[in-house]
């Protein structure tokens, strides 16, 4: 099949029709009206600003989150910003459906209206990025940017969105760390085209530094230390902001994510396929089998799911399950991967490792005999020798896996997640066995195939 095939067959699916933009039209405009009337009714000096996929017409059909900055006057000070803006996104959102206060550098409004999330957030009226305040504020900047520069390749946008979403590397989220909807169409922006952005991946791959504005001609000072700052912190991209010179727009994208999309755009070059975009389900299989296979072990924590949104509560359960194999290694287990996350109200860690025992006993390096400790050492261990002038001692270890694991969270061991510690505390601990709810996630862990990059 060739690519412009495969285009003409996914384009009619990820388009929305006219009647979905009618909808979206309608929905935007009385949500504009319920905020501007409600910013006069509280006299509160705040304009509706929306930013996002929507206001710049390149969200895929049937996604339909709306971003509804609440864009205050410059000199309206931090603290006045934060608490006025709480108050309006509030008020507005008790018109609309239903919804809860989120918390990202300020408190946000997150609601829902007419069966569509609706995220309500306060930010300064920006003009420039010289007056830039908070994070949020170069959402205003990013809309206005890419409206001027996208040229109708809207649809260009939404295929590369949906082969990201496809190939699993859309989303800056810090769980995700993939391609930001703004980093996609500064993509597609930069190389013309989507075909261009998948033809040009090994050429984006070797520059590694993209200039879509040409920030490092006009302000060459500030864009290099972007680029010095970022090269030093080893980011596979640098993609300096069309709409702040200061800024990486690929901050967050992860080797893992960007390799990914290399390997994929590839593969689709010499295979053009519609299962880059819609991939069938990624096939299941028997975790005992895939034990026996490797030769390893699973070990798995289940503990009740606190009430957190998945941006606080997944880099918790990534936190912790990188502590939990960084004090299982300084227990002389090998850790060969893990994984994390929820279904309804439980949570879960896994460990794969190279065994469920270990020695009974270990030989402990002691001080040298001259030197202060060494009474100490001798006076606290069993079974005491020396070598040369160095002490050493037997040391009794537990050895199920389960016990180690159990003593290392009761002496606080393991650096945990503060929002999950507790519960991890009081997890219930698994050896080669999880229910049945999680037999699926188990054998794409140990198969590999949650992040095979040829599957």
């Amino acid at each position: 099949m060739k690519l412009e095939d495969v285009i003409t067959q996914v384009l009619p699916r990820i388009r929305p029709g006219e009647e979905e933009r009618a909808f979206v039209r309608r929905l935007m405009d009385e949500l504009k009206e319920i905020a501007i009337e409600t910013a006069e009714r509280l006299g509160i000096n705040a304009k509706p600003r929306f930013v996002g996929s929507l206001a710049k017409d390149t969200y895929l059909a049937g996604d339909h989150d709306v971003d509804l900055f609440l864009a205050f006057p410059l000199d309206t000070p931090l603290e006045a910003l934060r608490e006025k803006g709480l108050e309006l996104g509030k008020a507005i959102a008790e018109r609309l459906d239903s919804y809860e206060v989120a918390y990202a550098e300020h408190p946000y409004v997150r609601a829902r209206y007419r069966g569509v999330k609706v995220d309500l957030v306060p930010c300064y009226d920006v003009k420039s990025w010289r007056d830039v305040r908070t994070a949020v504020d170069r959402s205003i900047l990013h809309n206005l940017w890419v409206l001027d520069n996208l040229g109708g390749r809207n649809d260009d946008v939404r295929l590369l969105k949906r082969f990201f979403k496809g190939i699993g590397v859309y989303g800056s989220e810090i769980y995700v760390r993939g391609f930001s909807g703004y980093l996609t169409e500064l993509l597609v922006i930069y190389a013309g085209s989507f075909a261009d952005v998948i033809e040009k991946h090994e050429m984006i791959l070797r520059m590694k530094v993209l200039d879509p504005a040409g920030w490092l001609r006009r302000e060459p000072e500030l864009s290099m230390k972007t680029v010095e700052r970022e090269s030093e912190a080893g980011v596979p991209l640098i993609v300096i902001d069309p709409a702040d010179p200061r800024r990486n727009v690929a901050a967050n994208l992860s080797w893992e994510k960007f390799g990914k999309f290399y390997f994929k755009a590839g593969d689709f070059l010499k295979k053009p396929d519609v299962g880059f975009f819609f991939p069938p389900e990624k096939p299941s299989g028997s975790y005992s089998a895939e034990l026996r296979r490797k030769g390893t072990h699973l070990l798995t924590l289940l503990f009740e799911k606190p009430e957190l949104i998945d941006d606080i509560l997944l880099p918790q359960l990534e936190r912790s399950a990188k502590g939990l194999a960084r004090a299982l290694e300084k227990e002389h287990f090998r850790v060969f991967g893990m994984d994390y996350g929820y279904s309804g109200e439980r949570a879960f860690v896994m460990l794969e490792l190279d065994r469920w025992e270990r020695e009974k006993v270990t030989v402990k390096p002691g001080p040298e005999l001259h030197t202060i400790r060494a009474r100490d050492f001798y006076r606290k261990n069993e079974r005491v020798w020396m070598e040369g002038k160095r002490l050493y001692a037997e040391k009794r270890i537990r050895e199920n896996l389960v016990d180690v694991v159990s003593d290392l969270l009761e002496r606080n061991q393991v650096a945990l997640g503060k929002n999950v510690r507790e519960g991890i505390k009081r997890a219930e601990i698994l050896l080669d066995f999880v229910p049945q709810w999680l037999e699926r996630d188990a054998y794409l862990f140990l198969s590999r195939e949650k992040w095979n990059l040829k599957g």
